[in-house]
């Protein structure tokens, strides 16, 4: 039996329920929460959806993604309880554009207030495509339970507008309707163990917060690369490419947990407020300059793994004339007491080298000239990488002589792997985050002021981009670490991007 006080009983609403995020993620996250103990006691989960289910259908429906998609299967050691789970979860088959159909919503609520005995926390999940969300939103504010701010939460997925105008004007919808703590934006990038692992390491440890200045840090790199394609959402893609889907939200979001100041405790307000201080910080860039400090690109057709793949603009439902960007690379300044004068380097793209998402960040050289000349040959500057996906370690890069007669140095890495120190699996990040809804701990979810900032950030490059067409897409090989042009924007400051070596299979 497990040892942790759970969540007060829930009721969680899925809109989307018979959708693809509720297949491969939602369900199989719960899922897992159950089997680890940590649900409510008492919990209903509810699907939302148009598909003509009945119960049984849908819950064999569920459990066809929790076999193909859960970090541990049904009848595996250790899991076996889906069938106990599944009593839990039932289908709402429901038009939710008619304002009627919510009446339904409000019917189980009380269904289920009586069951439990109790007020249970009411959780709307709007796991639908983005366009869908303020129809949803504006029909779900005017029921009673909406009122509750303390035991009414909504969660919306990202992206969160695709423009600064348009995620105002959600921002201003959401706030019409529910209070700011009610709202939940989720970025499942944050719930990722070595993310947060991020805060434990810079805080927890005299060892680098001294450190962790323009004194001694020369540059950041963050790298967020996919070896696939759009995957068939060509539809999605067309209206959001690199910049929006990755560098907005998700690396923004990496950079701050990199940047931000000391909290003075973990509430989620006060760690929320330091990375917008962060956000706040970062140097607008000019449009006139947006070409020395952003890259864009867009893949081409040619060979990856041994196979024949498409360029970006012959994926389904993509325009063959296309020019979104499915690169994007930008150098980003920090205009504070800490880190004025560091650059941030972030790239990120699809159908790239390798499948990987790393921090780098960059020490600056320590004097060598007690040393002989020989040693001069293998010095490298300290360096500490953070890998956050695929495989999970924080690596430390430091000198240390080569055994022998000779004064001879060689940089040498010191290795913390996830797998290797801890038995236990970590949590997929979806199971962090709906735990922490479930909790009403919103420290990882994006506040009003967080989104505002972050599409601040990036609308000059935006407007650039949308107002001069690229001449050269596409612009790179898959399989290659983007355009030209990426490197050339780190090596004119005489700098080049970190990849990791290859891991070792037995």
């Amino acid at each position: 039996m497990q040892n942790h006080k759970r969540p007060a009983s829930s009721l969680i609403f899925i809109f989307g329920g018979s959708g693809d995020l509720n297949f491969r993620k939602l369900s199989p996250a719960l899922y897992n929460l159950f089997i680890d103990e940590w649900m409510p006691t008492k919990f209903s989960i509810v699907g939302i959806g148009r598909r003509p289910y009945n119960n049984e259908d849908y819950r064999k429906h569920l459990l066809n993604g929790v076999q193909q998609f859960s970090r541990r299967k049904e009848g595996e050691t250790g899991a076996g309880k889906w069938q106990d789970f599944s009593k839990y979860v039932s289908y709402l088959q429901m038009d939710a554009e008619q304002d009627a159909e919510y009446q339904k919503i409000a019917d189980i609520v009380k269904e289920k207030e009586k069951e439990f005995g109790e007020h249970p926390n009411v959780i709307f999940y709007l796991a639908v495509a983005p366009q869908l969300v303020p129809g949803i939103v504006s029909k779900l504010g005017p029921l009673n339970i909406c009122a509750d701010t303390k035991c009414t939460r909504v969660v919306v997925e990202k992206p969160f507008g695709h423009d600064l105008e348009s995620a105002l004007e959600l921002n201003k919808l959401l706030a019409s309707m529910f209070d700011e703590k009610q709202i939940y934006r989720i970025d499942h990038y944050l719930g990722k163990e070595t993310v947060q692992n991020i805060l434990a390491m810079r805080f927890a440890n005299a060892l680098f917060e001294p450190i962790w200045n323009r004194n001694y840090i020369d540059h950041v790199q963050i790298t967020a690369s996919e070896t696939v394609g759009v995957e068939g959402r060509g539809d999605y893609y067309e209206r959001a490419g690199a910049l929006r889907d990755m560098v907005q939200n998700h690396i923004l979001q990496i950079l701050c947990m990199v940047a931000m100041e000391a909290p003075v405790n973990f509430e989620a307000d006060e760690i929320r407020n330091k990375k917008v201080d962060v956000l706040n910080a970062i140097r607008k860039i000019n449009t006139e300059d947006v070409h020395r400090y952003a890259v864009r690109g867009q893949y081409g057709d040619g060979w990856m793994q041994g196979d024949k793949v498409p360029g970006y603009a012959q994926e389904k439902s993509v325009d063959p004339n296309s020019k979104t960007d499915t690169f994007a690379a930008v150098k980003f300044y920090i205009d504070n007491w800490r880190w004025q004068g560091v650059p941030f380097y972030v790239r990120t793209g699809k159908r790239m080298h390798e499948k990987t998402t790393i921090v780098t960040v960059q020490f600056r050289p320590a004097p060598n000239y007690a040393f002989p000349a020989e040693s001069a040959d293998t010095w490298r500057p300290n360096r500490l990488t953070i890998s956050i996906a695929p495989d999970m370690d924080i690596r430390l890069r430091f000198q240390a002589k080569r055994p022998g007669q000779d004064m001879t140095l060689k940089p040498v890495d010191m290795i913390f792997s996830y797998k290797d120190a801890y038995e236990e699996h970590e949590p997929e990040a979806y199971e962090t985050l709906l735990l922490d809804v479930m909790e009403g701990n919103a420290t990882l979810f994006m506040r009003s002021d967080q989104v505002q900032a972050s599409w601040e950030i990036i609308k000059p490059i935006q407007d650039t981009w949308a107002a001069r067409q690229p001449v050269d897409f596409p612009n790179y090989a898959p399989g290659s670490w983007g355009p030209e042009d990426a490197e050339a924007l780190i090596a004119r400051d005489g700098r080049n991007w970190v990849t990791l070596p290859a891991p070792h299979k037995e």
